[in-house]
């Protein structure tokens, strides 16, 4: 298994590797449907797979990861489902301090949290002050996240900015707008990566992605491997990135 992985990454370029990294986790019902397990055990598997990948993302020295944990629309879903993902999340946030935070890995969500659970808000709170220190790769964990809720949050922002006198409607630039955004200060994501052949990025990072590498890949969310994630990164690396140039 350590062969295997070894013999690919001499593959893969380490000087022209995605510095940041967004991931749309999809599949984690379907995969348990297939199995005959409820949905709970899908997300359950999915969690442990998100583990590994930010551990590999880590090791291999990018810099910055954007998972798509919960949606501002996964509200809609059934009580029970709903409940049992916020609870992941938040044995996720727990367990973080215990392994990824001793990665080096800077935990950050992004996300409106007035909807969380004062219980989930204390925890982000916490996980963040204990990692920020840390020296890693940043993640980012998308949790009540929607790209359109971002943009109008920043666009009111500036708004208050410009009723205020503090800037004139001519400052407002593509930087000021980037900068108000949850993943201000960082480079956008130059992948993202869907699972389970969905081909759409469903209100995510929607302003960031606009000259992403976008990869998809029929593979469900809880099978996505160490191997899956190397391929993506190579497929990235044979393409020709222009920026609307010729």
């Amino acid at each position: 298994m350590f062969f295997g992985r070894k013999k690919r990454l001499e593959t893969i370029d380490m000087n022209n590797l995605p510095v940041h990294i967004g991931v749309i986790m999809d599949g984690n019902g379907r995969w348990a449907k297939k199995r005959g397990l409820p949905r709970s055990a899908g997300h359950q598997a999915g969690a442990d797979t998100l583990k590994k990948i930010v551990t590999e993302c880590n090791n291999m020295g990018i810099k910055y990861i954007t998972v798509y944990a919960f949606s501002t629309e996964n509200w809609k879903r059934p009580k029970e489902e709903v409940n049992f993902l916020m609870n992941l999340l938040l044995s996720y946030l727990r367990d973080s301090e215990k392994t990824l935070a001793k990665e080096n890995v800077v935990i950050r969500a992004i996300g409106g949290r007035e909807e969380l659970s004062e219980e989930i808000r204390a925890q982000i709170k916490k996980t963040e002050e204990f990692t920020k220190n840390n020296t890693g790769i940043v993640m980012n964990i998308a949790l009540n996240y929607g790209s359109r809720e971002e943009l109008v949050r920043a666009a009111k922002k500036i708004a208050e900015r410009t009723k205020c006198g503090e800037i004139q409607v001519d400052d407002i630039t593509e930087d000021m707008i980037s900068a108000e955004l949850y993943t201000g200060g960082q480079l956008d994501p130059d992948l993202i990566i869907r699972t389970s052949n969905e081909l759409r990025l469903s209100n995510f990072l929607m302003w960031q992605s606009a000259y992403s590498e976008l990869y998809f890949t029929k593979t469900l969310w809880p099978d996505f491997s160490v191997r899956d994630l190397h391929n993506a990164i190579l497929e990235y690396q044979s393409r020709n990135r222009r920026y609307g140039g010729v």
